[in-house]
């Protein structure tokens, strides 16, 4: 198995833990920090529909947790024909923890189908720099 296989079977067992009985729409992150742990979540679902969280939300708070606070690659997955992005507050979060060359992987099942940098994903962001 490559390393780029990995890293796919990695999110795609995240993707299969959501928990996701309302819009059974799944989606897994995983992300490698600069000190190379690995971290992932999944998006998880409640009947309140507000009070979910997002995958990546769950993959940054177990990195958190895990004393890491610095991203150094992000998978992000789900199924379909669109990009599957990291919606508006997920990608403030990455940016948190993220620098401008930070990757994020958008990918599907199959594959990275994009990656982009932190930059691209949210160009002009805001971000800790901005509140020094």
């Amino acid at each position: 198995m490559s390393h780029s296989e990995q890293w796919i079977a990695l999110t795609k067992k995240a993707m299969s833990k959501a928990y996701v009985p309302y819009s059974h729409f799944q989606v897994g992150a995983v992300i490698e920090t600069e000190t190379g742990k690995i971290y992932s979540g999944c998006n998880v679902e409640n009947a309140s529909y507000p009070e979910g969280t997002c995958a990546e939300a769950g993959a940054i708070a177990a990195m958190v947790i895990g004393g890491d606070t610095h991203i150094k690659q992000i998978f992000v997955m789900g199924k379909g024909e669109q990009l599957v992005t990291p919606c508006g507050g997920c990608r403030q979060r990455i940016r948190e923890f993220s620098s401008s060359e930070t990757l994020i992987h958008i990918c599907s099942p199959e594959g990275v189908r994009k990656t982009l940098t932190m930059n691209e994903l949210l160009p002009y962001s805001f971000g800790p720099d901005n509140l020094k």
